[in-house]
This record gives C-alpha cells, structure tokens and sequence, in this order.
C-alpha cells in the first residue's frame, strides 16, 4: 500500500500562491493566525492521519461495526480518534475562541479534513459530523443548550448527527412523520423513525446528540412546518446521562464507506423520547440548510482525498510495475519497461491528477468565499455568500462524480490487481461510491444549481461567477502560453450564459417540468467550466513561478501542473460541446415517457 496519500507540495502551493491563505489574517478575526500556524496545522494533520488513521484503513474496512444487543460496536480507534480530536481542538477549530474554537480559516480547517480524509474517510467523518451539528446548536440553540453540548462535542467525547431522512420520505422531507408533541416541562415528546443516519450510535464516545428534524403536531404541511431539535441519545437528570427513548433499530451493511455505522433510529418507543428545540417553531428547514450546505461541500472534500488517496497508489503502481514494451521496440530479448512509460497509461494518471487538483482548487476556492463572508459586511459580504451558494453544488457533485470515474481509471491501471484486494483501489472504489448519493444526490445538486441558484436575485450569483472568472481570463490573456486556452475558457463561458438564457426560456415556454429535466446534464456542464476555471487560475500561478525560476527545485512540480492543464483542456473541457447540445436540443422525451413504456 502507498505511504503516500496527498500531495502536500500541491497543497501548499493552492494555500500559499494561488489563494495566498496567509492574506485573510489582515482581519482581526482570524489577526492571531499566520503562515507559521497554518503550517503547523497541517503538519499535525499529516502526523494524526499518517500515525494514526492511515494504518487501521484496511483494518477498519474488513471489521465494520456490529450490532450488538442494541448497541454499535466500532473499531476501538475511533474512541482514541474523538479523544485526539478533541484534545487537539479539531472538532470546534473553525469556531470563535469564545466558544471554545482557535477560529482557524475554513481554508486551513479544510485542508487538514482534506488530509484527515485521504488517509481514512470513514474514520474522519465521526469527528467533522460533529463540528456541523455543534455549528447548528452555536447558530441557533439558546445559551443554556450551548453549555449543556457544545463542550462535550469539542471535546470528542460526545458525538453529533444530521437526522433528516426517513423511509417513507426518503430526500423529499416535506414529507417526514417524525412528530414532536409540546409539554409544559421545557420539552417536546418525540416520536417517529429515521434512516441512514452517519454515526448515529457507537460506542466510540459516552453520548450521541442527534440534529433531527420533525413537524411539531398542528404544524404547516410541508417544509413551512419543519421544526429542529436537539435529541440526545441520552439526556441529562440531576449531572447524570439517562436513556433518551432513541432506539437503535439496526445498522445498515454497506458496499463501502465500512469504517463508520450508518443507523435507523426509532424514537419513542416508550412514549419517553425528549426533544429541545432549537430556535423557533417551523424554521427547521431554514437552519438545516447550514449544516446541509457545509455538509455538501464536506462530501466533494471527501471525494476528492479518496481519489487523491487512490491516485497515489495507482501512480506508485505504476511506476514499480514493469510490463512490456514501447511500441517502437521490436526485440523481445529488451527488458520491460515499468507501465507509466505507456502513453495510455499516463492518460489515465493524468486524468486522476486533473479532477483531484482541479477539485480540490474549487473546493478552497469555496473555502476562501467562506472565510470572506465571515468577516466582511454589506456588499461585499453578500456578494461571496452569493457565489458560495452557487458553487455549493458543483463543489458537492463535481469530485463526487469524477472522482469515482477518477478512483476508476485508478483501478485499470493495476489491472487484475486492482480488482483485488491485495491492493487498496478497490477498496477506495466502493468508498467514493457513496459520495454522489448522500447529503443529496446528484440529481438534486442539479435541480438546486439551476432551478434556484443561478436564476436566485435576478441571476446575480451568476453575473458575479461570470464576473470571477472573466477575472482570471485577463490575467491569462497576459501570458503568451496561456492565450490560446483562455480564448476556450471564454468560448465554454459564452456556451454557458447561452444554454442557461435557453433553458430559462424553457421554463417559460414549457413549464418548469421540461426546464428542470436535464438539471443534472447542466451541472456536469457547468462544473466542467467551473474546474476549467480552476485550472486556468493554477496554471496563471505555475507560469509565474517557471518564469522566475525556470531549473529550480520544484520545477517537475510546476511541469507536471502544466501537464495536468493541458490534459483537462484538451480532454474535458470538450465535453462541454456535447453537453451543450444536448440541453438545447429541446426534445423532452424523458418528461413525456410513461412508466408503461418501460414494461417488457
């Protein structure tokens, strides 16, 4: 198995020159942070992920949890894992020093998860669900629920969950049945199921508090009467924990993503089950959406390190295996050649490295939109909070979905191997496959992206994405190596303003059935631009630094950038013509097919 599992040069290289990290520490948020302490985050990153999660990721695969006389047992890091954590304050680091967080920019928190996720997905997720959930109660919770969870999460010794799924709902929540019935004690009576819950009981930490949506009895029909509650596995009485009625129903046997127990709850079974509320009555939605949304953009950063993992192992592969010979050699008495001498062979690995760094670029661009809208106000605030929600599906669906085809050409490179499990691609293979479902699946990443994001505001998110990178096409246009692809960047631009001004056409010609019917096509379009921008923006950066320094110690790095570009521009970004096509064709068969039709 590789030792390797990022890149920390390239990394650094995305924090340091292309988004210049160290810059966000002008603003007395983040003033007591610098290059010196992001540095050594990510370094104490690499050791955590390198000592202790990377070594067990095998392990923890061929042993998931049980289910165990009502209770989750998993794999005994997990509880050293949360310890660590929590010690180390990872779990709250993104937080304010007031509650307890080294209010660390969301571009270094999110390169270390980065790093944490590469070296183990499934063991990386039980501590990160908790900072979402611990975001929610700081959010919107009341002080008395703040200092009763909050310290217990970012110490690690106590779990945090998003509950929203059910069976018979599934990813539409207007239609969830989990009810929540007033009392006169300060609490409500909850009752109901949920299911495909990350994390939601192990024996890795002392309590588990569930996020948990539910519709107070009386409520609005539909999403207007969702309301949000704080559900602890067990409550607190007189200092002490006490069983909350949230019963473990069973554990759900996965293709992959093995490491970490995915439950269905039952709640109420004893007519016992108490739920706080959190904020006001009917706006759970609303605040979900936080956690949905960080969520979203967590999944791409999973997606992404799992393919950063399997690219490593395949490039090492690669390069240890010999196996025939160039095309041009005729003697069979030569020696083989190890495979990554094969052109073919090097289009694959090239295809892996162009989605792993071109996503994760995205994904801190996303990050430096985050930590702006944090600290700046009016105008400028809305504007990054504008691109941020429109990015956040494209961030999500982008390293979802190529990153399984990426983990892919990963496995073809070792061949047979790679279909066993002697080798680690397999493994990284079910993995990834989890990521175009969960937190919304791809085809509501699409729906969202074009039937609200770049149609919200008179389509300003849009203008200002449109604005970013006509950004970076000027500073391309500079560079003599670089005009000939920022004039097909700003051709793939002027496709996309013209299928998005068609499909808004559709939406008011046909109605919104036909309009919304290829949404998942239209993100996969616009996420190839969106990645095609990334590599521009990188490749701005590399020629700087070849210029300046063209026979320096990092100059295979820089070339090897180059390479990556050149592979995206030449091979993905064309894509994006047949895509086109296809949006504007006006053909609504898959609308107007009947479910008769695909009877024998």
């Amino acid at each position: 198995m590789a030792d390797k599992f990022i890149s920390e040069r390239n990394l650094r290289f995305l924090l340091y020159e292309v988004f210049d990290a160290p810059k966000i520490t002008q603003y007395p948020y983040y003033a007591e942070h610098s290059r010196e302490s992001f540095d050594m985050a990510l370094d104490t990153a690499m050791k955590i992920g390198k000592n202790l999660m990377k070594p067990k990721l095998t392990e923890m695969d061929k042993n998931p949890p049980e289910f165990v006389n009502g209770k989750v047992k998993v794999h005994p890091m997990v509880r050293g894992l949360m310890k660590e954590c929590g010690e180390g304050g990872w779990i709250g680091a993104p937080f304010s020093f007031d509650l307890g967080g080294q209010q660390l920019p969301l571009m270094i928190s999110g390169a270390c998860r980065f790093i944490l996720s590469a070296a183990n997905y499934s063991a990386s997720v039980y501590p990160f669900l908790t900072t979402g959930a611990a975001h929610l109660i700081l959010s919107f919770g009341s002080p008395e629920m703040v200092e009763t969870y909050v310290p217990k999460m970012f110490a690690g010794e106590w779990q945090g969950t998003m509950a929203l799924t059910e069976p018979q709902a599934g990813s539409s929540l207007a239609d969830i049945a989990t009810s929540a019935e007033p009392t006169d004690q300060g609490f409500y009576k909850l009752r109901g199921q949920k299911i495909f819950i990350s994390a939601g009981d192990h024996d890795g930490v002392d309590n588990v508090i569930h996020l948990m949506l539910a519709k107070i009895k009386g409520a609005p029909a539909g999403v207007k009467g969702i309301s949000l509650f704080v559900v602890p596995q067990k409550r607190l009485e007189n200092g002490q924990l006490v069983f909350n009625d949230v019963n473990t129903a069973g554990i759900y046997h996965k293709l992959g993503y093995r490491g970490a127990p995915i439950t269905q709850l039952s709640m109420g079974e004893n007519d016992d089950c108490r739920a706080y509320l959190v904020g006001e009555p009917h706006k759970g939605l609303l605040y979900m959406l936080q956690m949905m949304n960080e969520a979203r953009i967590d999944v791409g950063l999973g997606a992404a390190a799992i393919a950063s993992a399997a690219y490593y192992a395949s490039l090492e592969y690669a390069q240890q295996r010999p196996q025939g010979r160039k095309v041009t050699s005729k003697d069979p008495t030569q020696p083989q050649i190890p495979i990554i001498e094969h052109a073919d062979i090097k289009r694959m690995l090239l295809f892996q490295r162009a989605v792993v760094e071109g996503s994760l670029s995205l994904i801190m661009q996303c990050a430096l939109y985050a930590d702006l809208g944090r600290v700046l106000t009016g105008e400028e605030q809305q504007k990054y909070e504008l691109l941020l929600d429109l990015l956040t599906p494209v961030a999500k669906s982008y390293p979802s979905e190529m990153g399984l085809l990426s983990v892919s050409a990963g496995l073809q490179i070792l061949g047979g191997y790679g279909y066993c499990d002697e080798f680690p691609l397999e493994q990284f293979y079910r993995d990834a496959r989890i990521h175009p479902i969960h937190e919304g699946t791809t085809g509501i990443q699409g729906i969202t992206l074009l039937g609200r994001n770049v149609t919200m505001k008179n389509g300003a998110a849009f203008k200002l994405f449109h604005a970013e990178v006509q950004e970076t096409l000027k500073k391309a246009e500079e560079i003599a190596e670089l005009n000939p692809f920022a004039r097909e960047l700003k051709a793939a631009m002027d496709g996309l303003t013209q299928v998005t001004l068609h499909l808004i056409g559709l939406a008011r010609s046909k109605g919104p059935e036909v309009f919304l019917a290829d949404s998942s096509l239209y993100l996969e379009f616009f996420g190839i631009i969106s990645i095609a921008w990334q590599w521009l923006l990188q490749a701005i950066h590399v020629q700087k630094s070849l210029r300046q320094n063209p026979a320096g110690s990092d100059a295979d790095f820089y070339q090897g950038k180059m390479y990556a570009f050149r592979y995206f521009f030449h091979y993905e970004l064309p894509k994006m013509e047949g895509l086109a096509k296809r949006l504007t064709d006006g053909d609504a068969f898959t609308v107007e097919m009947r479910a008769a039709h695909f009877a024998d």
